[in-house]
């Protein structure tokens, strides 16, 4: 970090204690707010989501060849299989929009291009099954198909979108690696995929969210996810000691170890700064009053998707959450456009989100990431509110 940012940083903490009203009830709400919307998280979120995701990445990182990450994932691609797999990633990994973030980091930082890298960034928290179930369910099956069709269409074309502004950095950049790195082959390729999918269903099954109803297929899951859990984890455990060395299991430690430590700081100030501004999904202790949001996103106004598309963009959901705090708004006198607008931009960004997106592929890129994904919620609420009325 260079002198005058942290001059800026301490600038930025002395005026903030000297100018904020601390004794103002308001402020004294947020700030509780904030610390209460962190121990949720940490409880909720980091043991079950996070702690896969990172051992994920660290996993891409150490055993996935570059070569493999160019080919199917760099600039030269096949875009029809690259951005096909990148888009519907959703469907099997039921993550929130800061669980993605290893994965994506792991992905991108192995030579991925920026193009797929940003699909797979979109569709992990976007495309979830059960989530569009649910949505289609509480909401009704117009809002259903708008997600799910929305969500894939959102993926590919930011994805391209990212690829055509960039292309040419993901292009000088894969000049600069140094590929040919095929000396992690002591293993077979059937179990190479069976480690990383063992991987992928630990994540998938200990991060399983409560469905909101006592029956059926999801919920049988549930009941089942913890005993499914722990066999995958005896599985890893056999695999671990069975087909690889203790040397590669200290780097993939280390690796993952070392996502954590990019990732994990800026997550948590991003949760505090979350709470402080909005408070936790549901209440109204944060510094800005959800009654202020949902006076302006009423009808079906340029205003007013643009205003839920941006709201949704820095507020924080946990998975599953955005749906019964959406039928909340709606009875609110939320219009339908920007409901659905909310629903695109809100589970695939947060203020937490972006902070690591920024650290990972830097501010430019981010803020170019950011704008699609608003600019598309934005007009995708505007065309649903015109046709479903």
């Amino acid at each position: 970090m260079k002198e005058w940012q942290k001059f800026l940083i301490y600038a930025g903490v002395f005026l903030a204690a000297y100018f904020v009203p601390f004794n103002n009830p308001r402020i004294q709400a947020a700030l509780l707010e904030s610390f209460q919307m962190l121990g949720e998280y940490a409880r909720e979120h980091v043991l079950f989501c996070l702690v896969p995701a990172f051992f994920i990445a660290g996993a891409i990182a150490v055993f996935i060849s570059q070569d493999a990450v160019l080919k199917y994932f760099g600039s030269g691609a096949k875009k029809w299989l690259s951005y096909s797999v990148a888009s519907v990633c959703g469907a099997v990994l039921a993550v929130c929009s800061c669980t993605v973030l290893p994965l994506f980091a792991g992905l991108y930082t192995r030579g991925a291009g920026i193009g797929p890298s940003a699909a797979f960034l979109y569709s992990g928290p976007a495309i979830n099954v059960l989530a569009i179930i649910l949505t289609a369910r509480v909401l009704g099956w117009q809002f259903g198909v708008a997600r799910a069709v929305g969500a894939v269409v959102f993926a590919v074309v930011i994805g391209l979108m990212m690829s055509f502004i960039y292309g040419k950095d993901d292009a000088q950049g894969e000049a600069e690696l140094v590929t040919g790195d095929n000396g992690r082959e002591r293993r077979s390729g059937w179990q190479n995929l069976v480690y990383f999918v063992t991987l992928v269903l630990i994540l998938v099954f200990a991060a399983w969210a409560r469905p909101q109803t006592s029956e059926g297929f999801w919920y049988v899951v549930y009941r089942m996810h913890w005993p499914l859990t722990v066999i995958l984890l005896l599985v890893l455990a056999y695999m671990l000691v069975r087909w690889f060395t203790g040397e590669e299991v200290k780097e993939w430690v280390d690796t993952s170890w070392d996502f954590a430590q990019r990732i994990l700081p800026l997550l948590f100030a991003g949760v505090l700064a979350a709470g402080f501004l909005m408070g936790r999904p549901g209440t109204d202790a944060g510094l800005i009053p959800s009654a202020w949001i949902a006076s302006f996103v009423g009808g079906n106004t340029l205003t007013a998707n643009l205003i839920a598309s941006v709201a949704g963009a820095f507020m924080y959901f946990a998975t599953l959450t955005e749906v019964p705090i959406l039928q909340g708004l709606l009875g609110s006198g939320m219009g339908k456009g920007p409901a659905l607008a909310l629903l695109l931009a809100g589970p695939a960004l947060s203020l937490p989100n972006m902070l690591v997106i920024r650290s990972v592929m830097g501010t430019k890129k981010t803020l170019t990431y950011v704008a699609l994904v608003i600019v598309m919620a934005t007009t995708s609420g505007l065309i649903y509110g015109n046709i479903v009325l």
